[in-house]
């Protein structure tokens, strides 16, 4: 069995680390000339997808990540620039949203036999719909429709080939944000209510649209909720608000039933002017980010783990968890961080342990050990590297 000394150490290794370790820090992603406004990771976890005002679109290997060396292939935007980028379920295509047409782009890619892709951009963008800006777009991962969401209180359900499915009035006085869940059912939105609220994106049994209806609400804050996040099965949510406070939420619920979310912790803010979310693929760690500060914490007790700051030379506009939840990553200038995600190996320790103590199974013990094994010297290895 693994020594709870050699645990407690490398649980307490943080504490001795100055904010933005280089030792955390894995690496600064540059390529673009220009601020990067948003980033998206495909649904297979092999792509980094990242948009700027620099009229490109590039597109990383995540096997690099840890790398030396960071090669990307780029799309060209023409004659206007993306503020918005998402890869299709299938890593085949992309859209983007752009900033002058105000409208949606998609861009096929057509893999080479060197692994490299080619882009082109098919014919026809998406019609203008909305009325205010846009602040956010989605693909459902079931990739029967997209999203878009504006600053008013408009949502918008698309066809993939641009036809209006339906339009949600979020009734939020204006909308901060709005994504799609990863399970592709359920479209939500926070503004300046105290709440985020929850849709399910309704198809029948041979794939056609039928209705949007409302499936649940997340109340619990007590000023407008800024940002929110799900974890990759969607039954966690994570949200942060002007009160001050981040929240992480149960929506394991049988809401046809009326059964309503519930609330797990309630955590400090740490950065100053909260601006985003991200909650761990599973749900073990959150990361918040504010004006260019990020903090992470762990979702068991909602305690501070590490802290990154000055992290861009501008404000942090947009922040993710890779598939595999090992790596955080954010931009807000022309570079993207990555950090590795240690609260999330520790997570894996404390959790593994505590259930080790609740077992007698023998096969039972030794996948929990192969676990805790595998977390400990993911952690020796990033606090190890030499720089």
């Amino acid at each position: 069995m693994l020594s709870s000394r050699l645990c407690r150490c490398l649980t307490a290794l943080p504490l001795l680390l100055p904010p933005l370790a280089s030792s955390v820090t894995t690496l600064c992603l540059q390529g673009h000339s220009s601020p990067v406004t948003c980033l998206d990771f495909s649904s297979n976890g092999k792509y980094l997808a990242s948009c700027s005002e620099d009229r490109t679109v590039r597109l990383w290997s995540t096997r690099d990540l840890a790398g030396r060396e960071h090669r990307c292939l780029r799309a060209n935007v023409g004659l206007d620039h993306a503020e918005f980028v998402r890869l299709s379920p299938d890593s085949r295509a992309f859209i983007v949203w752009l900033a002058n047409a105000e409208t949606i782009r998609v861009y096929k890619m057509t893999k080479k036999d060197d692994g490299s892709f080619t882009f082109s951009a098919t014919a026809g963008d998406f019609p203008k719909k909305h009325k205010a800006p846009v602040i956010n777009i989605a693909i459902a991962e079931t990739g029967k429709f997209i999203m878009t969401a504006s600053s008013d209180t408009t949502i918008l359900i698309w066809t993939p080939k641009g036809e209006v499915l339906a339009s949600i009035n979020t009734n939020q006085m204006n909308n901060a944000y709005a994504t799609v869940s990863p399970c592709g059912r359920f479209v939500a939105s926070c503004g300046f209510t105290p709440d985020v609220k929850v849709w399910e994106v309704c198809f029948s049994k041979n794939g056609d649209f039928r209705e949007v209806t409302r499936a649940f609400e997340l109340k619990g804050h007590t000023a407008g909720v800024q940002s929110f996040s799900f974890s990759n099965d969607s039954r966690r949510m994570a949200t942060v608000s002007k009160d001050g406070t981040w929240k992480f939420w149960s929506t394991d619920v049988e809401y046809k039933k009326q059964q309503d979310p519930y609330l797990l912790l309630t955590g400090q803010c740490a950065v100053p002017e909260p601006c985003r979310i991200a909650l761990s693929p599973d749900g073990r760690t959150v990361a918040v980010a504010g004006s260019t500060d990020i903090v992470v914490c762990n979702t068991r007790r909602g305690e501070e783990e590490e802290r990154f700051l000055g992290v861009h030379s501008h404000r942090i506009t947009d922040l993710a968890f890779d598939t595999t939840g090992r790596y955080v990553v954010s931009c807000g200038d022309h570079t993207i961080r990555v950090f590795h995600n240690t609260a999330g190996h520790r997570a894996v320790v404390e959790e593994m342990e505590a259930m080790l103590k609740k077992t007698g199974n023998k096969a039972t013990r030794e996948r929990l050990e192969q676990q805790i094994s595998s977390a400990l010297k993911a952690l020796a290895a990033i606090y190890g590297k030499k720089h």
